[in-house]
């Protein structure tokens, strides 16, 4: 079952979302989510939160559910629906962008919630972030720009392929070295690691500003 979840932070074009939740099998808002997809005339099927943002008159087809838990942030509160709705694989966008320390705190529901998930990603007008699997293989375009972070302090153990700046059983650390801005030099790459939670961005082929 795939799931689009709206969250209100920075978007990638309108016809990207929108081809996102044709092809959806549940979209749900979060929060000011809602307001977005309004703007962009999309009808989600949930909205929910704490309600501090939605401020649109919701279409009949909606239902507004209140969560005030404010243990969990919206996107937590839509994630944890998304579950008991039997979602398998989600794309949220608009989770990034905004506030800072929003941002930061979304990343920490990335890891909270992936294992939960058969795929998770967070999507910007830049491109994709998720969090890897200790092998992940696939085809990009020769050329397509990818970034390696570290989300939980250091991941040892990392052996890519297919990279221009290959990584030979290395380790990437917080506030000591990252894998930020690689590029592919074949159209399949594979990664592996043995220890940490490590992020994979793949940039758009022409980022829109």
């Amino acid at each position: 079952m795939k799931t689009v979840i709206l969250c209100d932070g920075r978007r990638p074009p309108a016809d990207r979302i929108r081809a996102a939740v044709e092809q959806a099998d549940l979209f749900i808002a979060a929060d000011g989510g809602g307001n977005a997809a309004h703007e962009l005339k999309l009808v989600p099927r949930i909205v929910i939160g704490d309600l501090d943002s939605y401020s649109v008159s919701p279409d009949p087809q909606t239902e507004v559910i209140q969560d005030n838990n404010q243990e969990s942030n919206d996107l937590e509160k839509a994630l944890n629906k998304a579950l008991e709705s039997g979602a398998k694989e989600v794309w949220v966008f608009g989770a990034i962008g905004q506030r800072l320390d929003h941002t930061l705190k979304n990343l920490s529901v990335l890891k909270q919630f992936n294992a939960r998930f058969k795929s998770l990603r967070f999507v910007d007008r830049y491109g994709e972030l998720f969090l890897l699997p200790a092998r992940y293989q696939a085809q990009y375009p020769v050329g397509t720009v990818i970034s390696l972070f570290p989300l939980s302090g250091k991941v040892s153990g990392i052996t890519t392929r297919g990279l221009k700046y290959p990584l030979r059983d290395e380790a990437l650390e917080n506030g000591v070295r990252d894998g930020t801005s690689n590029e592919t030099v074949s159209d399949r790459i594979e990664i592996t690691h043995k220890k940490g939670d490590l992020l994979l961005f793949v940039a758009t082929k022409q980022p829109v500003h």
